[in-house]
């Protein structure tokens, strides 16, 4: 963690501490939605900190893992909706592009074309790309079935695993952060590891019902 994360962090915290239960709970809900709009916030960071809350007794566990839930899939669910309605003029919006680096969204472009048949459960694990992989997705052409399947899907895995991770180091939120940051990369190489072994099985089982195999 960079200095100035630590010391907006701290601050962040130190405010969040000071609040009620239920203010704490609207604001931390509130901060999640617009980092899932864009906001240049790391949500993980924001999830951890529900999870801190939560060994606080400013609210349940259970109660910030919904938190991160609600937060999080409703700034997705905006944006994807936003690209779905728009198409792919909504990627030339001045608004968009102030929000998104060009850069960004050719890589997000990029990536759907790579992986467009889990891109939505991927991008869930890919800081600094999940919104405009979100809004793309929603641009190029992606089902809101598979998005809403795919978002959901990778939410159950991402939500609890950060909050629970802030929540289980109480008070030494920033050992939590320290933890998280070496844990992503093996949490996401874990990820690719199922959805590459998921399309290796439907190949195999494509494979053998074409070759019309008696035990399929």
């Amino acid at each position: 963690m960079s200095p100035t994360e630590a010391s907006w962090l701290v601050r962040g915290l130190d405010a969040l501490a000071l609040m009620s239960g239920t203010e704490a709970y609207l604001t931390v809900l509130g901060v999640l939605g617009l980092c899932g709009l864009g906001l240049p916030m790391p949500e993980d960071i924001i999830l951890i900190t529900a999870g801190y809350l939560a060994a606080l007794g400013k609210f349940s566990l259970t109660s910030a893992i919904f938190a991160g839930f609600v937060g999080v899939l409703s700034g997705d669910a905006v944006l994807f909706f936003l690209g779905r309605r728009f198409g792919p003029d909504v990627l030339r919006w001045r608004v968009i592009q102030r929000m998104f680096a060009e850069e960004r969204l050719d890589i997000a472009r990029r990536k759907i074309q790579e992986n467009g048949r889990f891109i939505c459960f991927i991008a869930r694990f890919l800081p600094g790309l999940r919104s405009p992989i979100y809004l793309t997705a929603g641009a190029m052409g992606i089902s809101p079935r598979t998005y809403i399947v795919q978002d959901f899907s990778a939410a159950l895995i991402s939500v609890p695993f950060w909050v629970v991770l802030g929540w289980w180091f109480g008070p030494s939120v920033e050992s939590a952060i320290r933890a998280a940051k070496s844990m992503q990369g093996w949490l996401l190489g874990g990820v690719l590891l199922v959805v590459v072994s998921y399309v290796l099985w439907m190949i195999r089982k494509e494979r053998l019902l074409r070759d019309g195999d008696p035990n399929t």
